[in-house]
């Protein structure tokens, strides 16, 4: 489990917190029920609003995976590829279906298998570059949604503020209620301010990275499929693999990448 998002909203909110303490104030003057509807409300509304119903479904659908991230970095089915690689040059391609029930995702599965079943390279690539934009395209949905979700969250909470302050100048004639109502009026605005920018806006920042990192695994098994239907020694795919991967398989990816339940990369 990656604790980055956990790690971050958990510093972000302590900050915050130690500024507010430092300063004197008291939390209960932030959480004032009205305003924290009407922008967590609202802000949610307009997305949804903005979307399709299956896109808002999706979207916190995908937050567990978010917070847990991702089980393995693009770089662990690098051995594994190259494992293919030898048992191919060896043994054959079909001799490649033994390997089917411990491939680690449902896309390396099926490319194992149309390699055994001899699909034709330019087929191939076509149908596996199908379904990466297929599955990357379906990731970035949810993360458009959280970032539609920053974008409006501020001007609501200015809309909270402007409604709140109406209210004010409805009771001018009270002076001694006039500071704590002119407060609790921007706290529209710091909620509209606080909910884009230490929630959503990192939602989706996070689930654009994951999207980016389930691309280049699934760029990975793409171009290493095709090498090693193409012939391609091992050694020259591991290190052209190499070539195309963020980060390097450290000794526990090889090692997870040995063990690791198969997962649906849809």
């Amino acid at each position: 489990m990656d604790f980055a998002f956990v790690a971050g909203v958990v510093i972000a909110f302590g900050a915050l917190y130690a500024m507010i303490t430092m300063e004197g104030a008291h939390l209960s003057a932030l959480f004032l029920p009205a305003p924290m509807i009407l922008v967590l409300g609202s802000t949610i509304g307009v997305g949804i609003a903005s979307h399709t119903v299956k896109d808002a479904l999706s979207a916190f659908g995908s937050l567990g995976a978010m917070v847990r991230g991702p089980r393995s970095t693009p770089a662990s089915v690098i051995p594994i590829l190259v494992g293919y690689a030898e048992k191919a040059r060896t043994e054959g391609l079909l001799r490649l279906e033994d390997e089917l029930d411990g491939a680690p995702d449902d896309y390396t599965r099926r490319a194992v298998q149309a390699l055994a079943d001899g699909v034709g390279a330019e087929d191939l690539r076509a149908v596996m570059d199908d379904e990466i934009a297929t599955v990357i395209g379906r990731r970035r949905v949810a993360a458009k949604f959280f970032s539609a979700l920053g974008g409006y969250a501020p001007t609501i909470g200015i809309v909270g503020t402007v409604v709140s302050l109406t209210h004010v100048l409805e009771n001018l004639d009270k002076p001694d209620e006039l500071g704590h109502m002119i407060a609790a009026a921007f706290v529209a605005t710091l909620w509209g301010l606080l909910s884009a920018n230490f929630l959503w806006n990192p939602i989706a920042g996070r689930l654009s990275r994951m999207a980016a990192l389930e691309q280049e695994r699934m760029t990975l098994v793409c171009e290493g499929i095709l090498a090693i239907q193409a012939g391609s020694p091992p050694r020259l795919l591991e290190e052209r693999l190499l070539a195309l991967t963020t980060y390097k398989p450290s000794s526990k990816d090889r090692s997870a990448a040995s063990k690791a339940p198969a997962e649906d990369a849809t």
